[in-house]
């Protein structure tokens, strides 16, 4: 197979046009996803202005039912179909229709045993914090708006998956334009219910569940469009594909989804609840009320610029499964290295304007001097914290590609939280350093975190390994084992059978 392929190894050096195509390739995706990404910053700002406007009471039940949600459901939701993308990225670059559309499935069922469990926690939001000792009229605030969204847990368990299934097949200007159209209906519908209705938070609420509603409509119906495009052979896959949703996924399928899926999870959640950690540690320090009122604009700053990393992380992720799936390990490292390359130059671009705009920008939040002075003594160091960020959430984007989500997630632990916690916790509190020293302590855990992937992409992976366990996969010896279930015993489920892949395999071993 290597004689044949020139792709296949992948210790060639590229030339300047090889790069250049890579980096056209990665931004046709990244662009449109990065556009959606903002989109969904600016529904979350228009849902805490109109918590503002109604206020003081229900902009702090919002808000603390907001980061309640975060952490026990949206960040979960996303952390388990993110173990959707190598699957999907690889089946897609080998051509195998049925473990691509069939995973989509498995993970649908996946997302819907997990918010089970999340509806008891979002039901129980009410008795949770009375316990935690949080004032009992900001909670009935927080619980009325945590009730009110509990049906956006169901519109989450098929959009995740289906922008993760999309974006795997470098499908991303459809989910922008999805986006926007939903976000557009999304101001007059806050007001309609809100300031019309007179609903309150309770329209707040209800307008994030439409919203997120619509965006998961219109990409179904994109989806059911896209495959009815297809011929008459593409259509009986289509109606396969609809059999095994409806007749059961089956558990043997599930097992390996779930050695991605939960270790993916674990890393996209021990990062995101480490930003709560931050926050809750900035209420014990001196003046709690202008510490934590900080931290929040300097979350949401962080939320920002997180939009353009995680962009390039989800398309870099469906660009190395792709390549690996397709047998062209060569490929999968050269996106591999043009993207941290890009993820670099961002944290640069990162550090610069930070520390330009580091006196005006708390301004932008709010005009309380003693903010914005915290705000701007510490944006420097969260430019730095994104220096380390950027290639950080790029690699770990590329694990997910190469199926070693576990590695992330070991990653993510060891850095935030025996590395960024103890720092941060030791030089705010031990040593006085205050506020700042909760951020140097992020810039411990970013550091520490991108030594350790870099390390991981750069030093420990065999990409033409990397390709034969892809081509494995994608042959359907574990994953797709209900599909031959299903199936005539003569139907071929992936794009190799078991003696073409041991051939190759054999040809592969023979010339490396």
């Amino acid at each position: 197979m290597s004689e044949k392929d020139p792709d296949f190894s992948s210790h060639k050096h590229p030339s300047s046009f090889q790069v250049i195509e890579e980096l056209k390739e990665l931004w046709g995706m990244a662009f449109p996803i990065t556009a959606m990404n903002c989109l969904v910053y600016i529904r979350a700002v228009v849902s805490v202005l109109f918590l503002g406007r109604l206020g003081s009471l229900e902009l702090a039940g919002g808000a603390l039912s907001i980061g309640f949600t975060n952490i026990t459901g949206y960040s979960v939701l996303v952390g388990l179909a993110s173990g959707l993308e190598p699957v999907c990225s690889q089946a897609y670059g080998s051509q195998n229709w049925d473990l691509l559309s069939l995973s989509l499935h498995r993970m649908i069922f996946i997302l819907f045993l997990a918010i089970i469990p999340i509806s008891f926690l979002w039901i129980n939001l009410g008795p949770i914090m009375i316990f935690l000792g949080q004032d009992q009229e900001v909670t009935a605030m927080a619980a009325m708006y945590c009730i009110f969204s509990l049906p956006d847990l169901l519109t989450n368990t098929f959009l995740q998956p289906l922008r993760v299934y999309l974006r795997s097949q470098q499908v991303t200007k459809p989910m922008m334009w999805c986006t926007l159209l939903a976000v557009i209906f999304h101001v007059p519908l806050n007001y309609w219910l809100v300031m019309v209705l007179g609903w309150g938070v309770k329209g707040v609420a209800v307008s994030s569940v439409v919203t997120n509603l619509n965006m998961a409509v219109m990409l179904g119906g994109y989806v059911c469009f896209k495959e009815k495009k297809q011929n008459q052979n593409q259509m009986m896959k289509m109606m396969k594909w609809w059999n095994w949703g409806l007749k059961g996924v089956g558990v043997e399928g599930l097992k390996p989804l779930l050695r991605l899926a939960i270790p993916s999870c674990l890393g996209i959640c021990l990062e995101w609840w480490w930003y709560e950690i931050v926050t809750i540690l900035s209420g014990y320090l001196p003046n709690p009320k202008v510490a934590v009122a900080a931290t929040g604009i300097m979350i949401q700053t962080t939320s920002l610029m997180y939009t353009v990393p995680m962009a390039l992380a989800g398309c870099v992720s469906a660009r190395v499964g792709n390549e690996l799936g397709a047998g062209r390990p060569y490929k999968a490292r050269l996106a591999a290295m043009v993207a941290l390359g890009c993820a670099f130059l961002i944290g640069i671009m990162n550090v610069i304007w930070t520390v330009i705009f580091r006196e005006s920008w708390g301004k932008l939040f709010t005009p309380d001097n003693s903010v914005t002075f915290l705000v701007a003594s510490v944006m420097p160091i969260m430019g730095l914290c994104e220096l380390g960020n950027c290639p950080q959430t790029t690699g770990c984007g590329i694990l997910r590609g190469t199926a070693r989500p576990a590695v992330g997630a070991r990653i993510n632990l060891g850095s935030f939280y025996f590395v960024g916690t103890p720092v941060a916790v030791g030089l705010a509190f031990g040593l006085k350093v205050g506020f700042s020293g909760l951020w140097y302590g992020l810039l411990a855990a970013q550091a520490a975190c991108a030594v350790w992937v870099l390390h991981a992409v750069l030093g420990s992976t065999d990409w033409e390994g990397e390709a034969l366990k892809a081509m494995k996969c994608c042959e359907g010896a574990e994953m797709s084992k209900s599909c031959n279930n299903n199936h005539n015993n003569s139907e071929k489920t992936g794009f190799l059978d078991c003696q073409k892949l041991e051939g190759n395999n054999n040809k592969i071993n023979n010339n490396l």
